[in-house]
């Protein structure tokens, strides 16, 4: 995958008080991503995150919640959103 397939983002964890950049594929749905954000959180953190089913992300901007289902690349998210994860 070539950098032009990826995107940073920023996401802010509120329960903690932390934000994490991140290098996403835009060709992944919202919900593929949102998993793989969590496992890193568990894997890669100094921070004791436990996976939930009611796990959304939200556009730090708007507020809006995104869709599971739809790809990255068809989002608002671009190169240097901030996304939060609760």
């Amino acid at each position: 995958m070539n950098n032009n397939n990826k995107i940073l983002i920023e996401i802010y964890l509120p329960t903690f008080e932390k934000r994490y950049d991140v290098f996403i594929p835009i060709n992944k749905r919202v919900g593929t991503i949102k998993q793989l954000i969590e496992k890193l959180l568990i894997e890669m953190s100094d921070i004791t995150y436990k996976i939930t089913e009611g796990t959304n992300l939200y556009s730090k901007d708007t507020g809006n919640i995104y869709d599971v289902q739809m790809l990255i690349k068809d989002t608002d998210i671009k190169n240097g959103s901030k996304l939060v994860l609760i």
